[in-house]
């Protein structure tokens, strides 16, 4: 079998004239020179070059070995060129917390903020009129619920559920998932999101989808009562046996989807299970008043005091909605050091109620935002989501609370922390997840607070370039 390293090996000797020399442009010894080329000989039942004292000189046979040799490795460059994800990239004539830098990508990571602008890399994007910004990470999400958008609108959470949405899904096969996950996946990178923490069923669908596109994910494991135990141990089984496919962008999260949908003991049992395996915990929580009503008629106290009773609470939880969630609550999420994700859009469009934003700020409580579902919101556009949450908190009459600056922390170094996603922020050494927005757009004009006009003017079409990881996964430069 020819090999791609003998045809380099048999062009160097030619284009030198020696062996020596090749084996110097080449980075080997000589004797491994004269092993290749004896290979190729051999499989070639001629020789290719005679050796003189004078150098070395091709023979006929030789010569068009060469010719078509040039063509192949001139195609296995461009295949590499194509391919191969660049370990470097500069950011060159970047605007970065108001000046103009370039800014050099190492590995993943951001290793020099104020490059030179010359730097070597393996990749140079020319960011003149672009701003460098931390991307999204979305924290609560069913991703291939985009394929309901607009299918049951303007209705109360619990008709929406029963009726619409949960016949519709028992109708949904792995490539129904697949096909939902893959438009959630383009809507939300379009937007500038890098990470979504998924809630949904046929997850290996949803992680096909997510390793090819680059991005991150939390992929939940869900977990309802109707369940039978047989499936529930296969969920389990697929937890010891799992391999992230990413090489690290992917991660298990064990997903009681609410105490409505989930008893007690199973409830129990999905806390043990998470925390023996190292994952976290996911569930809907406090999202509705009648969820709390019959929370009380059922188990005798609130949805938070309930899961706090069972031992369910900690800081590997993230708890979205808690849209009624009184003060002592409030505290108790606190102490226990959970993660609430906030959707803002759904909790309007589904009649849910205002988020306490007074209590939640006051406790000191880790937040973050979600969209929730395309079913229920009908978009995946984080960045329309610190918009409406921040106008949202204002209703009462503070135009002073939750100002653009820290919603916009709750959707991105908040987002990344509570995942464990050590990014976030446009800092060396953290993983180089980002977007470059275009401030030529008329959104961003004139650009007085570059993160005012992001949560409050622009839109989707402000982003140019979002990278995760260190490569560049959406592109519209």
């Amino acid at each position: 079998m020819i090999e791609d390293f003998r045809l380099k090996v048999f062009a160097e000797v030619a284009r030198l004239g020696s062996f020596t020399a090749a084996a110097r442009a080449l980075g080997v010894s000589q004797p491994a020179v004269s092993q290749n080329i004896a290979e190729l000989e051999r499989f070639a039942g001629t020789r290719l070059l005679y050796r003189s004292r004078g150098g070395v000189e091709l023979t006929a046979r030789g010569r068009q070995m060469l010719a078509q040799a040039e063509v192949v490795l001139r195609e296995c460059a461009n295949l590499e060129n194509s391919f191969r994800a660049p370990r470097t990239i500069l950011l060159r004539n970047v605007s970065h917390e108001g000046r103009v830098c370039s800014i050099l990508i190492s590995d993943g990571r951001f290793a020099d903020l104020d490059a030179p602008s010359d730097t070597p890399a393996d990749k140079t994007v020319e960011a003149e009129g672009m701003a460098i910004l931390p991307a999204l990470y979305n924290t609560h999400n069913h991703a291939a619920m985009t394929l309901l958008r607009g299918y049951a609108d303007d209705m109360p959470l619990e008709q929406w559920l029963q009726d619409y949405v949960w016949p519709f899904e028992d109708k949904l096969g792995p490539e129904d998932i697949r096909r939902g996950s893959d438009i959630a996946v383009k809507e939300m990178l379009s937007s500038g999101s890098v990470f979504f923490s998924d809630m949904y069923f046929d997850i290996e669908e949803t992680i096909k989808a997510v390793d090819e596109s680059g991005m991150r994910a939390a992929i939940g494991i869900t977990v309802m009562e109707n369940h039978s135990k047989s499936v529930e141990e296969q969920k389990m089984q697929f937890v010891r046996d799992w391999k992230d496919p990413s090489g690290g962008r992917i991660q298990l999260v064990m997903a009681p989807h609410s105490v409505y949908t989930v008893g007690p003991d199973k409830l129990r049992r999905s806390a043990a299970f998470a925390r023996k395996n190292g994952l976290r915990l996911h569930i809907h929580l406090a999202e509705t008043r009648t969820e709390v009503e019959n929370c009380i008629r059922d188990y005798g106290t609130t949805p938070v005091r309930y899961l706090d009773s069972l031992g369910f609470l900690g800081p590997d939880v993230i708890a979205a909605h808690c849209v009624h969630v009184d003060s002592e609550e409030w505290k108790i999420l606190a102490e226990r050091g959970v993660t609430v994700s906030h959707c803002p859009c759904s909790n309007m469009k589904l009649g849910s109620g205002r988020f306490p934003y007074e209590l939640a700020l006051e406790s000191g409580c880790r937040l973050t935002l979600g969209t929730d579902g395309a079913s229920s919101n009908n978009n995946l556009d984080l960045r329309e989501e610190m918009k409406f949450a921040a106008l949202l908190a204002k209703v009462n009459g503070d135009p002073a609370l939750l100002p653009a600056a820290e919603i916009f922390r709750w959707a991105t170094v908040n987002g990344a922390e509570a995942f464990g996603i050590d990014a976030g922020e446009i800092a060396r050494g953290k993983l180089a997840d980002a977007v470059l927005v275009d401030l030529g757009q008329s959104r961003m004009q004139p650009c007085h607070n570059l993160i005012s006009n992001y949560v409050y003017s622009a839109d989707s079409s402000v982003v140019r370039c979002v990278l995760c990881d260190g490569q560049i996964i959406y592109s519209s430069l």
